[in-house]
């Protein structure tokens, strides 16, 4: 056993001393010890429950004859750190989280793994420690929270962002905020729509590194719980085989996360992560084929904030599995992909399809292309994302004039002091992963155009990135970003922009002489006074296009 390396033989002596200083037995030693990587904590309303998981995790491990050893990860909450500088922190979390484990794992030699996150980067930094460490693990998430209802309707964290705009614009009263701010987000779990929590623990079950229900069971049922303990049970058998994570995320498992990421319609955050994942597992990551995939997979499941369903309601209606059926009966999944339990095959054969509203048949798509799309143009030469299932149709193809923010805090007060008309094509640079640094979700600008009711007619461009949350025509990770002299940079307000979203394209519509003298002409802005650890980041990250990854070659 590989744990042998810090318990056996008779220079492990002291080795021995120390683990009966924790309490452990002889008896316990001589199993294959387990370590549990726990993300529990008291600010992300994800992961202040994780402790029950980690507790049913150890009772499975116990019960299939091992030993739990538990160490904790640290969490961002996106929502809490939105619209201020701790938004320049969660993405770079999610090297941090990656390091932080394999040091630990490396440390202290367990002879598997189990992973429970819940939220946001915490999810994608688990998964790239688990595939460099390349030992037997399992996920265990802690689940989507249920959603609310206030004023009369069922809401979730999403009319929370877009209620500032709606009672700026005098769409909304601050009785009916307060309503909304006491009852939008109910309870423990990853909040309740197809954001980026619930789309990377749907991912994870995709890729085969979690049990079925794995993305979708609510946080608050006992199936959770019961989920928990087979995980725990699962891992015994994988250090057994010896069944690790490159074992299981190979080329098949991408592409039918690619695939499901169309039909789900996820955030568009996932398009960060797989390329990180891909980069951990020795793969590569093709960004100009996304397309392809999109064009021929089916938008199938339309969640909040796209739609009206949340996570619970796709539970109830089978599950990934149920999606992951549909799509084989379509022949757009490889089924033969591994999974901690097997295949895909295996799976499928018995998934069933319950609510065909929530999991709808291709003949009765949302749309019969898929929820995300990669843009490009001489805006976005190395490509832009867009979660095109929360485009409203209108806004599908647009050309309008640009009207430019150095940064989130500018465009939030240009939003709300009236410098946004109709017809606007609102532009945030210089917040990509160099010029964030970190590069921040703009969820406050687009929340607040949704909520004052510009979100039919204007368009939201960034070197940024989105939450999984925002709605509308929003496109984000321009590559070239702004700070690393991508176009963004130079334009002017009232440049025509086009958009055209069916054709995969993102212009500005100025002439090559006129951009050459704006090169020559403008200095991008400097870099921003940062230190310790996002100056450390910014001085490695990549390009959006690539994952934001960090460049290790010089090293």
């Amino acid at each position: 056993m590989r744990s042998d390396l810090m318990k056996k033989g008779v220079d492990r002596i002291p080795h021995r001393a120390l683990f009966r200083a924790l309490g452990l037995t002889d008896e316990e030693l001589e199993r294959p010890i387990i370590g549990i990587v726990s993300a529990k904590n008291e600010i992300i309303p994800g992961h202040m429950h994780l402790d029950k998981i980690s507790e049913a995790v150890k009772a499975g491990i116990r019960m299939a004859g091992g030993t739990p050893i538990e160490f904790p990860a640290i969490g961002v909450c996106d929502g809490i750190a939105m619209n201020h500088e701790g938004m320049f922190f969660s993405l770079p979390s999610r090297e941090h989280i990656a390091d932080s484990v394999e040091i630990m794992a490396n440390a202290h030699p367990f002879d598997g793994l189990v992973f429970i996150p819940n939220c946001d980067k915490i999810v994608p930094g688990m998964i790239m420690a688990a595939l460099r460490l390349n030992i037997p693990a399992i996920f265990c998430s802690g689940g989507p929270m249920m959603p609310g209802h206030a004023n009369g309707k069922q809401v979730a964290l999403t009319d929370a962002f877009e209620a500032p705009g709606a009672v700026r614009a005098g769409k909304m009263t601050d009785e009916q905020a307060q309503d909304i701010v006491e009852h939008s987000c109910p309870g423990c779990g990853s909040c309740a729509g197809m954001f980026t929590a619930n789309s990377m623990n749907c991912m994870t079950e995709i890729l085969g590194m979690g049990l079925p229900g794995n993305g979708t069971i609510p946080a608050v049922e006992s199936q959770r719980i019961l989920l928990a303990k087979h995980a725990g049970m699962k891992v015994l058998e994988l250090v057994e085989k010896n069944i690790c994570p490159r074992d299981i995320i190979d080329d098949r498992a991408i592409k039918n996360a690619l695939a499901a990421d169309m039909a789900l319609g996820c955030s568009t955050n996932t398009m960060l992560h797989l390329p990180a994942i891909c980069h951990e597992a020795g793969l590569s990551f093709d960004l100009t084929a996304v397309n392809g995939i999109s064009d021929s997979v089916p938008h199938l499941v339309k969640l909040n904030p796209a739609g009206i369903h949340c996570l619970v309601d796709l539970n109830a209606a089978g599950g990934l599995s149920g999606v992951m059926k549909r799509l084989d009966s379509y022949g757009m999944i490889d089924a033969s992909a591994k999974t901690v339990d097997g295949t895909w095959a295996d799976r499928i054969a018995k998934a069933q399809i319950k609510d065909e509203e929530v999991i709808r048949p291709r003949e009765n798509a949302y749309s019969q292309t898929g929820g995300l799309a990669v843009l490009y143009g001489n805006l976005a030469e190395d490509g832009a994302v867009v979660k095109k299932g929360a485009v409203l149709p209108e806004m599908l193809v647009h050309t309008g004039p640009a009207k430019c923010f150095n940064s989130e805090e500018e465009c939030c007060e240009g939003l709300y002091s009236g410098k946004v008309q109709s017809g606007d094509v609102v532009v945030v640079r210089y917040e990509g992963p160099k010029g964030g640094p970190g590069m921040r979700e703009m969820l406050s600008p687009t929340g607040a155009i949704a909520g004052m009711g510009l979100d039919s007619t204007c368009a939201l461009i960034t070197d940024g990135r989105f939450s999984g949350v925002s709605r509308g025509a929003s496109i984000g990770h321009i590559s070239p970003e702004a700070a690393a002299g991508g176009l963004i940079a130079y334009i002017k307000d009232g440049d025509m922009i086009s958009i055209d979203i069916p054709n995969h394209k993102l212009e500005l519509l100025v002439s090559e002489e006129e951009i050459a003298k704006r090169k020559a002409e403008i200095v991008p802005n400097p870099p921003k006074q940062v230190s310790g650890y996002l100056k450390r980041y910014r001085a490695m990250v990549t390009s959006a296009n690539l994952g934001a990854i960090l460049d290790d070659s010089k090293f």
